[in-house]
């Protein structure tokens, strides 16, 4: 049996008859959407929570529309959803030019040009206004208040100076706050790097976890921000195990998202037997695996069923090197992985938490990484790094012998094993 591992726009294939003992692990597949523009347009007539599209905007009385969007970090079919989600705000009476719509970076880059048409569509970008958010553009920031865990609230005045704010994003995993999607759109996606920073430190609690968020103090202050932002209605897609599209929630910023977690929890959480000595995972093929920065997702996944002492084959090409500059500084300048656990103690920044998830990770195990990036770097990112994946097998070879046991990941950045079934990652849903 071939299993095909995604590499950046291409697929390595692995022949599972190399290994000894392997196991495959896939979440669930859907069934596929017949239409997915179809879907999409269903859901914003019969929406969860809300009345349709065009009867909230009209009731409204809106002129103006802000749409916020993903950057090209986070896959979402747009060429999809965005067709049907203008024409419904068209009929409404909303013109093209009174329609906005932002790029939800975060901390990230803004979008190239040729990004945004390949994101959105050349069409859409030629049409329509479209903004990238930056985060440390002062003058653009509104202060609304204090969240639940002390984070100064500051957003995107395009944002909030809009009569109707519609978020869109994609479901699935994720690693301290619970699931994407939904809220996200507002905290971290059109929010300062202060309120982002602040939040995020929060992932130190135990109950920031993936899948989990019952008591998750990032995800309830993610919430808290979206009802003070006042998003009005969403369109989500929910991934499967595989990193299709399973469902399409839309509606209520809360209740529509819950809807699709609890939707996307069935497809991607994936029991497994016993932990193992190796994992050899695919962080999902671009962009999943754009740079070691949103790599680091499928990391996370993978430790979660290998044995302390084991190793983590990763497959993520990185064509875009580590990611984030303070992400780098941090793994970069570490002498040992207690440098940058020191340095997260002494407090925490933004890119330096990806380096101290990474830490957590290798403090245990052994990550080999098949990639792009030069052998020198990934050193100092304290990987081993493999041409190839044969070297990389024959790497792991020589440190666990021929009779190692071993899971094969093709979607690691999506599907959250659960060694032995226990309680450990099981998925807990706060009732909104």
């Amino acid at each position: 049996m071939v299993v095909q591992l995604k590499y950046g726009r291409s697929c390595v294939p692995l022949d599972i008859g190399v290994l000894v003992n392997p196991q495959v692990l896939t979440g669930r597949e859907a069934k596929p959407l017949a239409d997915l523009r179809s879907e999409v347009l269903s859901r914003l007539r019969h929406p969860t929570g809300t009345d349709s599209l065009l009867h909230e905007v009209k009731r409204r009385r809106a002129r103006t529309v802000v749409i916020i969007v993903n950057d090209i970090t986070r896959p979402t079919p747009y060429t999809d959803i965005l067709p049907p989600l203008l024409s419904e705000l068209r009929e409404a009476g909303i013109a093209d030019e009174d329609v906005t719509l932002v790029v939800a970076t975060g901390i990230h880059r803004g979008m190239t040009p040729e990004e945004m048409r390949l994101t959105l569509g050349r069409e859409i970008c030629e049409t329509y206004r479209v903004v990238n958010h930056d985060c440390d553009d002062e003058e653009n920031l509104v202060p609304l208040g204090t969240l639940p865990f002390g984070t100064e609230l500051r957003v995107n005045r395009i944002v909030l100076e809009a009569d109707f704010v519609i978020a869109t994003g994609v479901i699935s995993p994720h690693y301290f706050a619970g699931f994407s999607g939904g809220r996200k759109a507002i905290l971290p996606g059109v929010s300062g790097r202060a309120t982002i920073s602040h939040n995020h430190s929060l992932m130190t609690s135990e109950a920031a976890a993936v899948c989990n968020l019952d008591g998750n103090p990032v995800h309830i202050e993610m919430v808290e921000a979206a009802r003070k932002a006042g998003v009005h209605f969403i369109v989500n897609t929910v991934t499967d195990g595989v990193g299709k599209v399973a469902a399409v929630v839309a509606g209520d910023v809360e209740k529509a998202w819950l809807e699709g977690v609890k939707i996307c929890s069935d497809y991607v959480v994936a029991p497994v037997a016993r932990e193992v000595d190796v994992a050899i995972a695919s962080a999902g093929g671009f962009p999943k695996d754009i740079n070691v920065y949103q790599a680091q997702k499928a990391i996370d996944n993978a430790d979660r069923v290998v044995r302390k002492g084991g190793t983590i084959v990763l497959l993520a090409e990185c064509p875009e090197g580590c990611g984030e500059p303070t992400f780098e500084s941090w793994m970069t300048e570490a002498r040992s992985l207690d440098d940058i656990f020191r340095r997260f103690a002494a407090g925490f920044v933004l890119g330096g938490h990806k380096a101290y998830s990474l830490a957590r990770v290798l403090r245990d195990k052994e990550v080999v990484l098949v990639s792009s990036l030069d052998d020198v770097l990934a050193r100092k990112l304290f990987f081993t790094p493999a041409k190839s994946l044969e070297e990389a097998l024959h790497l792991v070879e020589s440190k666990h012998g021929k009779d190692y046991d071993s899971i094969v990941m093709p979607c690691a950045g999506i599907v959250v094993p659960v060694p032995g079934g226990g309680m450990a990652g099981k998925v807990t849903l706060q009732q909104l």
